[in-house]
């Protein structure tokens, strides 16, 4: 296709599809004459990545670029593809908790030993380095700062449902072949679902209260 079709076929305009194919983002197409080139379904899913990279993930140019030659690297190994897509592997080539040491991924560890204890309790294979771990560990001291009992094993039961949904993902994401296009849903289900999760379960807790505290004068028509 020319470069008018993939721009509307993308959405991504020509103007744009030229910088991302000065910036190294894009490959260039077949050639065919001095100023002109083809382009295929390969250059249209990389379009779609990028745009989810750089509009859903909020990533830099220079971020994406780099998170999408990761991804052209580990194309043929599904769950570094996936890590890099998520946010969890590093998009600079390393393993996180894997190529640091036994003695690196234990001081990991120790730095965030409440999220430790979950994922040990839940028999969870999750690398030393994933960012939430910090996370769950920050978020429980903030809440017994603020005179809020709560610690890792009151997080047991969300930490199922989390494996649950998790479960869900992954099986939405086996039917996709193509690895590019595998990695742009990956984006899209994790970054654009999750205010929409967060919804449900203000949702969930309205009906859970109406059905606890209300009666039939809180009950929506």
């Amino acid at each position: 296709m020319r470069i008018s079709e993939l721009s509307r076929r993308s959405g991504v305009p020509n103007a744009t599809i030229k910088y991302y194919l000065r910036e190294g983002l894009l490959p260039p197409g077949r050639a065919t004459a001095a100023t002109q080139a083809e382009y295929d379904e390969t250059h249209l899913r990389r379009l779609r990545l990028i745009r989810a990279l750089t509009g859903v993930r909020g990533l830099s140019v220079a971020s994406a670029k780099q998170v999408l030659d990761a991804m052209t690297e580990h194309r043929t190994d599904t769950h570094e593809l996936l890590g890099i897509a998520f946010g969890i592997r590093p998009p600079d080539g390393g393993t996180p908790g894997e190529d640091e040491g036994e003695g690196a991924g234990e001081a990991l560890a120790e730095a965030n030993p409440e999220a430790a204890a979950l994922v040990d309790a839940m028999g969870w294979s999750v690398s030393a380095r994933n960012p939430a771990r910090q996370v769950i560990d920050e978020t429980l001291r903030t809440l017994r700062s603020l005179d809020v009992e709560y610690d890792w094993e009151a997080l047991l039961p969300y930490a199922e449902l989390a494996e649950r949904t998790a479960r869900h993902d992954l099986d939405k994401l086996e039917t996709v072949a193509d690895p590019l296009e595998k990695a742009e849903r990956a984006v899209l289900l994790t970054f654009l679902l999750e205010p929409a999760l967060m919804a449900l379960r203000r949702l969930a807790q309205e009906n859970e209260s109406t059905a606890r505290h209300g009666g039939d004068e809180h009950t929506s028509a």
